[in-house]
């Protein structure tokens, strides 16, 4: 597989992966010191997250909207705290450009279609499958189809899931 300039198999080094997801706070000055402290730490590429609180919850004040399992969001809905910390779409871009400036590939874990057709409009040169994500068909086929590298998290799946989302790339004439 190749991501960008960097060719990955066994024979490679090791490709390290940060994670912006919402380590931003709500800031674009964090979010590109974030990524210019992943380039100092010796990572070849910073990985983001493209959905919005609309596409990936429902707006719900109901109970199983309510986050209550003794984490650090517990009282908090759903809708509510994806809205809070989400990646702006409108700051893609301009992390895409200081990645690219300070040697980082840059590429994202979309989890929606719009997120999808948004992130080719920036030609992001692979994409990311989450790990809960491991399961929406519909998406990994999008993905697939576009003909880029692709990366599936595997974390909570069982053999059977990854076999159907593997199946679904090459539907899709992806090996990669």
């Amino acid at each position: 597989m190749k991501i960008a300039n960097f060719i990955i198999d066994k024979n490679s080094p090791v490709f390290i992966i940060a994670e912006l997801s919402a380590n931003h706070n709500g800031s674009i000055k964090t979010a590109i010191e974030t990524v210019r402290a992943a380039k100092r730490a010796g990572a070849n590429c910073i990985k983001l997250q493209t959905f919005t609180a609309d596409t990936i919850t429902l707006d719900s004040k109901n109970k199983d909207f309510k986050i209550n399992q003794g984490t650090l969001w517990d009282g908090q809905y759903l809708h509510d705290l994806y809205k809070s910390t989400h990646l702006p779409w409108a700051w893609h871009k301009q992390l895409m450009q200081v990645a690219k400036d300070e040697g980082l590939i840059c590429f994202s874990s979309p989890f929606d279609p719009s997120s999808v057709d948004f992130l080719e409009t920036l030609n992001v040169p692979a994409y990311k499958i989450a790990s809960f994500e491991i399961t929406d068909i519909p998406l990994i086929e999008l993905v697939a189809s576009k003909g880029k590298p692709i990366i599936i998290s595997t974390g909570i799946a069982e053999i059977k899931d990854i076999e159907l989302a593997l199946d679904a790339c090459r539907r899709m004439g992806n090996n990669d």
